[in-house]
């Protein structure tokens, strides 16, 4: 009778259970869990069934966990399917710490099956805890529990994050002692893994010993090229995908795009993308926005404002990573206006769209404009992710930097600090340039050790700055100590070595830095030879520096550009030999600029020649020279009104300076800088420096005091 009326029974539970799923609802457990405590225990397999069928169902953590409990009292938590669906629902409510708790507290005999290690691995893959995952995979081969073909593929993922080298080929390794090479998944992440480590080559034997091959399997090797700068390889493959008869899809394209991009090859991107086009291939938001980066770098605008058409036509205006793109555009080609527009008709915003904007402003010059959005950025009420971050802090700082305003530059770097932001190398170099320019040695110091602490060093960037600050504050030797610490050396640092000796009057030093790059392999730029030129200058060196124009142009094929020429008029001049440098002026294929004017002029100072000054001004003073010169200070009115003067011809000199004044040119006055007390403070003719003057002039005149009273004991040398 038992035996008769078994399956009896199986089919009428099996039934209820059925049923009760059917009728499920996940906000009412308690109707189907009434029952299941008659469920004989010969009906695992069933119940089993019904818990797996409930979890799937599951949309609310409150109902998972009181299932969860269910499972443990009615001893079907021995199971190793049952817990790896617990772990993985778990994982989908980013309940990370729950489910690992009911993987480590899972029977023994449970851990031997592959399934419930999947599971926590992908849980553990899935929030990004790498390490955390390649320590279950220790675990997992010390369990001796045989990894498959879904194990492999999170452990892979895994290693691209965190391993080194040697520790993806262990696992690859693994790989092929399991047999498991010619899975497809497992490959495409052995490609992946590859591929951000840089090591193309091993991402190449993989995708080629592939008997099968998937779109993921072609799109990662051309994503791969492209991350690696290698647009030349990733077209190779993009080509042989179209020869082996599968068509390139959206993503193809888009990573195809990004590797020219990327490499710098503007005009072909923009080429591919119309060939896209062509090909009826839709066009994706991401596509979009690397073409936009693309613009944003051409010097053209024209093709940027035909994109910005294609993303209106294409509804892609409320994707924020395209506005964002859009913004830089108009940005990068100074339609400061334009960007400012799009990005108040943004409704949502987030740090890159701050930051675009501010940048762009900065870019522009507009140092104060890129500060009062900066200071919007600041006042949002908003989370960590709304306030500004060392990309918002570096744009600033460098718009300051670079407009001379170098005590505001300071300023805004010491706020960074006490918001406690990490300056970055780009906020470093900044600095550094700063430093360098307003001769603040203390504080360049200073910044030098905190780049120590923060082990940017040996960035080049960093290291450039260093050298530059330091040959420009005429610390000539620890400038020379950063420059043979460097690494690898680029042509940056080449010419702020030759740069430094040269304002230092060194200019032996600086020819022989200049042999020394050229013996070391680099090709020396235009900036090397206005560096080396202004060396000869200050140096008196004549004759070497005819050498070096007529190498630059004959060896070098640099044209040369007014820089060059203004450093060669100012060579010849400093020399007495105005003729000649006036010959010059005479005959250079452009119109000379102020400076070259002020060269020659400057020269005629010195040398006290009025007859080549009057030449210089009636050429200087035309009303055609004035309007391309754009001349908007006195500075060469100055320099002629002072030959005048030296020469007794004191009316013209009082005709001058009358002109000067008529035309409403305004004189810059005169700017020095001096570093008291850890601040660099800088004055000018007619604004006291900002320190107590009443102190200073009472000190002063308590040392006068004391040397007037000694005055028999004080001999010429002692009061210098």
């Amino acid at each position: 009778m038992v035996h008769a009326t078994a399956p009896l029974r199986l089919i009428s539970n099996t039934s209820l259970l059925h049923q009760q799923l059917h009728h499920f609802s996940p906000s009412n457990l308690t109707c189907p869990f009434s029952t299941i405590t008659h469920i004989d225990s010969n009906y695992n397999n069933a119940l089993l069934d019904y818990f797996d069928c409930l979890l799937q169902q599951c949309t609310r953590l409150h109902h998972l966990k009181q299932l969860h409990a269910r499972i443990i009292v009615s001893s079907s938590s021995t199971s190793a399917f049952l817990l790896a669906r617990v772990v993985s629902v778990y994982a989908r409510f980013g309940c990370v710490f729950d489910a690992q708790n009911v993987f480590e507290t899972a029977p023994v005999d449970c851990l031997s099956s592959s399934l419930l290690w999947n599971s926590v691995l992908r849980a553990t893959v899935s929030t990004g805890r790498y390490q955390n995952a390649l320590k279950l995979y220790v675990e997992m081969r010390q369990r001796e529990v045989l990894a498959d073909g879904f194990t492999f593929p999170l452990v892979v993922r895994a290693c691209k994050f965190t391993g080194g080298f040697s520790l993806c080929k262990i696992v690859h390794n693994h790989v092929l002692q399991v047999g498991l090479q010619d899975n497809v998944h497992v490959a495409n992440e052995l490609i992946g893994m590859y591929a951000r480590m840089g090591r193309m080559d091993q991402s190449y034997k993989v995708f080629d010993k592939m008997p099968v091959r998937n779109f993921i399997s072609w799109n990662t090797m051309v994503s791969g090229y492209a991350s690696n700068y290698d647009c030349d390889s990733a077209i190779e493959v993009f080509r042989r995908m179209e020869f082996e008869g599968l068509e390139p899809n959206l993503v193809t394209w888009t990573s195809l795009l990004s590797s020219f991009a990327r490499c710098g090859r503007l005009e072909e991107t923009l080429e591919l993308f119309g060939m896209m086009r062509m090909r009826g291939i839709g066009v994706a938001a991401e596509a979009l926005a690397v073409v936009l980066s693309v613009c944003a770098d051409l010097v053209g605008f024209k093709k940027g404002r035909v994109i910005h058409g294609y993303v209106i036509k294409g509804g892609f205006e409320n994707y924020l990573f395209v506005k964002n793109a859009l913004v830089c555009v108009y940005g990068k080609h100074g339609d400061v206006k334009e960007a400012h527009d799009l990005f108040s008709a943004m409704e949502d915003k987030n740090i890159v769209s701050w930051n675009t904007l501010i940048t762009s402003y900065a870019e522009a010059g507009l140092c104060d404009e890129a500060l009062a959005v900066f200071s919007q950025l600041e006042k949002l009420d908003g989370d960590s992710m709304e306030q500004p971050n060392v990309i918002s802090w570096s744009a600033v700082i460098g718009a300051f930097a670079s407009k001379g305003r170098g005590e505001e530059s300071l300023y805004l770097f010491r706020r960074m600090q006490h918001a406690k932001v990490m300056a970055n190398a780009v906020t470093i170099a900044s600095v550094l340039s700063v430093c360098a320019e307003l001769a603040a040695l203390y504080i360049g110091r200073e910044i030098h050790g905190h780049a120590i602490r923060a082990s940017m060093k040996n960035n080049i960037l960093v290291e450039n700055g260093l050298l530059n600050m330091y040959m420009k504050c005429g610390c000539l030797e620890e400038g020379r100590l950063v420059f043979e610490r460097i690494n690898n050396t680029d042509l940056i640092s080449w010419n702020s070595k030759i740069t430094g000796y040269g304002m230092n009057g060194l200019g032996e030093n600086a020819l022989a830095t200049f042999e020394q790059m050229i013996e070391a392999g680099f090709e020396p730029d235009w900036v090397t030879f206005v560096a080396v030129l202004s060396a000869c200058s200050h140096a008196g060196l004549v004759d070497k520096g005819r050498e070096v124009f007529d190498r630059m142009v004959r060896e070098f094929r640099i044209e040369p550009r007014m820089e060059h020429y203004a450093c060669t008029v100012d060579l010849l001049g400093r020399a007495g030999l105005l003729q000649e440098a006036s010959s010059i002026v005479k005959n250079m294929p452009m119109e000379p600029n102020a400076c070259v004017w002020g060269a020659l002029l400057n020269s005629c100072r010195m040398h006290k020649n009025t007859d080549v000054a009057e030449q210089t001004a009636s050429e200087l003073f035309s009303p055609t020279t004035e309007r391309e010169t754009e001349t908007e200070t006195t500075g060469s009115y100055m320099l002629l009104s002072n030959i005048y003067a030296a020469s007794g011809r004191w009316e013209d000199s009082a005709r001058v300076r009358i002109s000067a004044k008529t035309k409403g040119l305004k004189k810059v006055a005169g700017q020095s800088w001096i570093e008291v007390k850890k601040k660099v403070h800088m004055f000018s003719s007619g604004n006291g420096l900002q320190l107590d003057l009443k102190e200073m002039y009472g000190i002063l005149e308590e040392l006068t005091s004391q040397i007037m009273k000694n005055e028999d004991c004080v001999n010429e040398n002692d009061i210098v």
